[in-house]
């Protein structure tokens, strides 16, 4: 007993001495890419298999329920938001700021971390073959596979990858919640409209969190090498 107490107290003494930031760094990595990687091969798993999911037909039963013309409005607005007709253009714009300043690092994160994602997603949906639910007639249809949802995984990337590049700005923090609102409200608009379903956008969610968490990992010491990280710098 006496040696499984100090072999216990030595090992408290180990850990009281790493450092903070790696507490941090491993909770960041647990929760933003380990996590969702097991959730997404867990569904990527039953999907491949044929198997359906009993959470997807009454969750989307329930949008259509309870759909009126309000948000009908309200959510074919949210769909567009968070396709790559605007996410698109609004990320080009991003990297030709990161190209003025100079910020090469963050320029090739977010090149990646982005642009990564929709090639993953598009590569997916040929791998899984998923079709789309066809419960009703959607008001705003679509013809490609379902498996994961494309406009859920390039809002998260969207997102994930700005937070990841501003996570040591306090400032930007604040930002987190209108982010995950701004992901949530895409992703339930595509399962309202009918064309994806709930599994579909979280499959996307998990899958395009882990690549812009894991990546930020990968590149992290050329991003902490700019001066400023996590803020912009001012042109030269």
């Amino acid at each position: 007993m006496a040696l499984k107490a100090e072999t216990f107290r030595k090992l408290l003494r180990y850990l009281s001495l790493v450092p903070r930031r790696r507490w941090l760094d491993t909770l960041l990595l647990f929760v933003g890419v380990l996590g969702p990687l097991y959730l997404f091969g867990e569904l990527a798993e039953e999907v491949l298999e044929k198997e359906p999911f009993a959470i997807d037909q009454p969750i989307l039963l329930f949008m259509k329920e309870n759909a009126t013309p309000l948000l009908d409005r309200a959510m074919v607005f949210m769909s567009e938001i968070g396709s790559i007709r605007v996410l698109g253009p609004c990320a080009l714009l991003i990297a030709v700021v990161f190209i003025i300043r100079q910020q090469w690092a963050r320029l090739v994160y977010w090149v990646l971390g982005f642009g990564g994602a929709i090639l993953l997603n598009m590569g997916a949906k040929q791998l899984f073959s998923r079709t789309r639910p066809d419960l009703w007639i959607s008001i705003a249809p679509e013809t490609s596979y379902s498996f994961p949802s494309g406009h859920s995984m390039q809002s998260m990337a969207f997102v994930a990858a700005l937070l990841m590049l501003a996570w040591h700005r306090p400032s930007m923090r604040p930002w987190i919640l209108p982010g995950a609102l701004f992901v949530a409200l895409v992703g339930t608009s595509r399962v309202y409209l009918g064309v994806h379903f709930p599994t579909d956008v979280l499959a996307g969610w998990t899958a395009a969190l882990a690549w812009c968490v894991g990546l930020a990992f990968v590149l992290r010491r050329r991003l902490s090498s700019e001066r400023g990280m996590g803020s912009l710098k001012r042109p030269r």
